[in-house]
């Protein structure tokens, strides 16, 4: 067992550490207010090879392992969570464009989404459930050489930011299910298609909001895989975004431990750093332990990936675990920081409402409970 990352997993590191904290953590806060990311942020973030970086050469991809892309995930996020949700989108869209669409499709879009000059969504959930998410009522109809697709998708992160979307829409028979779902990719800029914003609590220059299709056309050719089996193709996606926003919240609360361990030593009370008093540095020295044991089963999981091996509890118990204990470490370190750390001047409060989005979307706690079970029984 080697527990190392390589000398270029380190390099790529130290290289993004340095842009995250030059370029990105200054603005965290005003990028919320602003409630989007700026572009000129996801070029240069393609410029470095951050979107996408597992894709082959042809589509812009450098052939980094998944291990990589975690390392890339993480130290983007310790700079701005929500900038860390790109990389994330890119792999999770990248994989399903790249190994579904035709392959000139796929170069169209992937060469832009790579290079950080486009932004794709996903858009499976819709108004009437979440969790039920192969209960889809989107219809896409055939219509001669297109489809039209009519219908609402909702809580789409990136709705009103994105380029292009990967939807997923009825074109079976709603019994079918999961059988009857199909996926097309799917410019924003088309006819019919509209898009709505929420106030949310945290997460806001992400955002998320409604997609709405009044009978928008779209090419047959721009079907991605066999038609009935987009459902299946999410699926498979999400083993391995699961383990990235596992990471993606750690490297959150890894970077509100390392500021409040500083804190600890530099602050006193009754003559004596803070450091001194175990009441203070018990509770952050149980949550060390919990983020070092969480973050390496991430990366455990993106193994699995890498070695062709299945990882689907692994990314479902990132998935749940991840996001919890990010928010439980940011508010024990908020309150170590006492009055301080509940002003706006210090970043622990949008912190906290960021991560905890993330017990909600892509899966909640209570699903990825029931897949590790399932898993578990079926070993």
């Amino acid at each position: 067992m080697n527990f190392a990352f390589t000398e270029q997993q380190e390099a790529i590191r130290d290289t993004i550490a340095r842009f995250a904290s030059e370029r990105l953590a200054p603005r965290y806060r005003q990028r919320e207010q602003a409630a989007c990311i700026e572009r000129e942020i996801v070029a240069e973030l393609g410029q470095m090879g951050c979107l996408g970086g597992e894709l082959p050469e042809e589509f812009g991809g450098s052939g980094l392992d998944c291990m990589t892309t975690g390392v890339i995930v993480e130290e983007i996020a310790r700079g701005d969570f929500n900038v860390g949700y790109l990389p994330l989108l890119a792999s999770l869209n990248g994989q399903i464009i790249a190994h579904h669409a035709r392959p000139e499709l796929a170069q169209e879009w992937l060469s832009g989404m790579t290079a950080g000059h486009k932004i794709c969504c996903i858009a499976l959930t819709e108004p009437h459930g979440g969790s039920d998410a192969a209960n889809l009522k989107l219809k896409a109809t055939r219509d001669g050489d297109s489809f039209l697709l009519k219908g609402e998708k909702t809580s789409i992160s990136m709705a009103d930011q994105a380029d292009v979307a990967v939807v997923f829409a009825r074109t079976g028979t709603q019994e079918q299910r999961a059988s009857g779902i199909s996926a097309f990719l799917v410019p924003m800029e088309s006819t019919g298609i509209s898009t709505s914003r929420f106030e949310d609590s945290g997460q806001r220059a992400i955002g998320r909001g409604s997609i709405f299709f009044d009978n928008v056309r779209v090419p047959a050719d721009h079907m991605l895989g066999i038609e009935g089996q987009g459902f299946k193709q999410v699926m498979q996606g999400f083993d391995y975004s699961r383990a990235l926003i596992g990471l993606q919240c750690l490297a959150v609360a890894q970077q509100s431990l390392d500021e409040t361990w500083q804190w600890l030593t530099q602050r006193e009370a009754f003559g004596q750093p803070l450091a001194a008093f175990q009441g203070l540095t018990h509770p952050l020295a149980e949550y060390q332990t919990y983020v070092q044991a969480a973050r390496l089963q991430c990366y455990y999981a993106l193994w699995l990936k890498d070695n062709q091996r299945p990882h689907t509890a692994e990314a479902a118990m990132n998935k749940w675990w991840g996001p919890k204990l990010a928010f439980d470490v940011i508010k024990q370190c908020m309150l170590a920081h006492g009055h301080t750390g509940w002003g706006e001047d210090l970043p622990f409060s949008q912190r906290m409402r960021d991560v905890l989005g993330l017990q909600i979307g892509d899966g909640t706690a209570q699903i990825m409970k029931n897949i590790i079970a399932r898993q578990s029984v079926s070993a």
